[in-house]
């Protein structure tokens, strides 16, 4: 291959990644916008999304519908709406009785809550890889110099789409604009009348969902889906929203984006190679940390979705 047609093929590759890192960065954003919690749950909600995810396509793969596109996009749907109810039921449950404790109090709840999702799927898969059984071929073609698969492209179409979506949500709607009200001043937003606590159920139900397609979409991706998979793309996701700016939503996008390419890149490099691929995300993070601490969007007089 030329240079100019591996620069194609990883900037695809990496935009297509970056896009999963996106989706999962922008729910930890979120609920650091609205509540200032490092929500590390988050990652495991991802993984329980691609196993929702899983369970629907499997019912689907015996019946009319299939395990195609259309059945793919029946479960995505299922595990967005199951998983969005299962992060409002957790903020309900276990961070709405904390919203006005220290942060430390929260961010151990948050822990605990992350290592209870994940030993329960631990448990119920017996630790085993589950393989993620789909209809799609994947014969690939070519546009240009750039090699395609169908999946590939329908997967990075679906992922923008999805950004684009919220961002329109969050910009345009009553609750977007009630959600970046409260990021700026939740007290003052009670005095107006704002049901605060709704808000933040909101905001839970948004950032699970989107995590849970992120899953579904992983699943549909690598083949497989296992009750460790949200460890590393947890890690990379908050490493994206740090440095698109930690609670603000076009950022955690810019993020996600940059450190796929990043990646993506990185292993082309001469004599270095896939297998540091996780040194260069997180050598990336601290140069941001010290250089610019507030990520590419933010501003250190204030933190915003």
């Amino acid at each position: 291959m030329t240079l100019w047609e591996i620069f194609l093929q990883q900037l695809f590759n990496g935009l297509l990644i970056g896009s999963f890192y996106g989706l999962v960065a922008i729910g930890y954003s979120m609920v650091y916008g609205i509540i200032k919690l490092l929500n590390f749950a988050h990652a495991d909600i991802y993984m329980g999304g691609a196993f929702v995810g899983l369970i629907a396509l499997s019912f689907f793969a015996d019946s009319a519908i299939g395990n195609a596109w259309l059945g793919i996009v029946l479960s995505l749907l299922i595990s967005m709406f199951l998983i969005g109810i299962l992060g409002v039921l957790i903020q309900r449950v276990a961070y709405r009785p904390m919203l006005k404790a220290p942060r430390l109090s929260i961010l151990i709840t948050a822990l605990a809550v992350s290592m209870l999702l994940y030993n329960t799927v631990m448990l119920l898969t017996h630790g085993q890889f589950r393989p993620f059984r789909t209809g799609l071929t994947h014969d690939s073609f070519f546009v240009g110099a750039l090699r395609l698969t169908e999946t590939r492209v329908v997967l990075l179409v679906a992922a923008i789409l999805l950004m684009f979506i919220l961002h329109q949500f969050v910009t345009r709607s009553m609750y977007g604009k009630a959600m970046r009200a409260i990021s700026l001043d939740r007290d003052t937003c009670q005095l107006m009348g704002i049901n605060v606590y709704k808000i933040v159920a909101i905001t839970f139900f948004v950032g699970s969902a989107l995590a849970a397609a992120a899953g579904v979409m992983a699943g549909v991706f690598y083949g497989t889906v296992h009750f460790y998979m949200g460890f590393f793309i947890g890690l990379k996701a908050f490493t994206a929203a740090v440095i698109g700016g930690i609670g603000i939503l076009p950022g955690a996008m810019l993020g996600g984006l940059l450190l796929g390419l990043l990646e993506s890149f990185a292993t082309q490099i001469p004599f270095i190679g896939s297998v540091w691929q996780n040194v260069f995300s997180f050598v990336f993070l601290i140069l941001f940390l010290i250089f610019k601490p507030t990520g590419i969007l933010g501003r250190a007089e204030s933190e915003r979705m």
